[in-house]
């Protein structure tokens, strides 16, 4: 028997209640990107309660640091605090308190389940090699991106974090269990606003317009092709559109038409030469047809890659810690995450953590109104955040 693991299990049992407590103190006081003050004041109550020294970084980012009793490396974990502007549609006691805005995406999980584990690794400094980073991030959701918006202002560069690890709940994962996966993970993902221009009128005189709607239509279909037949076929690619904006009647042809979509790949030569192509598609297809084309492409997030040895390694302690049947081996991702940043930089492990539970009815996506989480997956959560930092310090 592995008496330091039963032991941090028996702990993490213990703290199971309060780490239920965060999370539903934090659910029920979303905060939108960059929005995220009282919900960063909150953690920044909680850690001064566990003794845990901590500053602000990027606004509302909140950054914690434990030093461990013995000489080693310095081991990052990072949880997202943003919320959502969703409307909620669930009818437990602890749903949303601010209108319009909902943690539909697990990070009012993250940030409990980061509390608890900071909770349970301050106990045991001496059991700690090195420090143990204690990332909670804003701004996850939106455009740059709080990982990046920390890096800017100098967080590795201060700290120097030799590994980082993360998690995300994931729906379609029974709570108890977590899954990886080694090597690329997850996509990059990159906004694409289209503005297409003709000459708007009457619709039953076709002939003295340039008709926006079908030219949007035709560059649209067109742009199937960059996935269809001009990706590499060993590199997963996805462009989709689902924005289409006619403001125009049944009789009237608009002047303008706007169109909205995402590009995500895992591969930086050939991204950089798809945001070409649609630029070209989009506004040669216009120029054709006697219109114009406007063409704006928001590069976000890299691709997120999970080191090779690192997610190997982590595997195999949650094996040891969950047992090997509730381990699972996940596919890649076309889905995006900011975490990626940070796995650009030092070796990284971004893993999914259970949250299932058909016998209780949670099941609902992510981003979803009536989205929720087993809150038995905490226990889980934080006992394997807190196990991978012993063993990986």
């Amino acid at each position: 028997m592995n008496t330091r693991k039963e032991e941090l299990k028996k702990n993490v049992n213990a703290y199971h209640n309060d780490t239920v407590a965060f999370r539903r103190h934090i659910h029920k006081n979303p905060e939108l990107s960059t929005k995220e003050h009282k919900t960063a004041g909150y953690v920044e109550s909680q850690l001064d309660n566990f003794g845990i020294r901590h500053e602000r970084m990027a606004g509302t980012g909140v950054i914690g640091v434990i030093e461990g009793q013995q000489k080693g490396k310095t081991i990052a974990l990072r949880a997202d605090m943003d919320a959502l502007p969703l409307k909620e549609e669930n009818s437990h006691e602890y749903i949303s308190h601010n209108e319009g805005i909902m943690h539909a995406c697990g990070h009012d999980a993250h940030t409990a389940i980061l509390l608890g584990t900071a909770r349970v690794l301050n106990e045991r400094k001496e059991q700690i090699h090195g420090k143990i980073l204690l990332i909670f991030q804003p701004s996850e959701e939106n455009f740059p991106g709080g990982a990046r918006m920390l890096l800017e202002e100098g967080l590795f560069k201060k700290y120097q974090p030799d590994k980082i690890i993360g998690l995300h709940v994931d729906p379609d994962i029974d709570s108890g269990k977590v899954g990886m996966k080694a090597g690329q993970y997850m996509a990059s993902t990159d906004e694409v606003y289209l503005t297409v221009k003709g000459k708007g009128g009457h619709a039953a005189m076709p002939d003295k317009n340039v008709d926006t709607v079908v030219l949007a239509s035709q560059i649209l279909t067109s742009l199937q092709q960059i996935a269809s037949r001009n990706a590499p076929p060993d590199i997963p690619t996805v462009l989709s559109f689902g924005r289409f904006i006619a403001e125009g009647r049944t009789n009237i042809i608009p002047d303008e038409v706007l169109l909205s979509g995402t590009f995500r790949t895992f591969d930086e030569e050939w991204r950089t030469k798809a945001h070409l192509r649609i630029r070209a598609i989009a506004e040669n297809t216009a120029l054709a047809m006697g219109g114009q084309c406007d063409t704006t492409i928001d590069k976000g997030y890299p691709f997120l890659v999970n080191d090779e040895q690192l997610t190997k390694m982590v595997f195999q302690q949650a094996q040891e810690y969950l047992g090997e049947n509730n381990v699972e081996t996940l596919p890649v991702r076309m889905t995006a995450e900011d975490f990626a940043y940070y796995s650009q930089e030092i070796p990284a492990c971004f893993y999914r953590l259970g949250i299932r539970n058909e016998s209780m009815g949670i099941t609902s996506n992510l981003h979803s109104p009536t989205f929720d989480i087993d809150e038995k997956s905490l226990e889980t959560g934080v006992g394997l955040m807190s196990w991978l930092a012993l063993q990986n310090s």
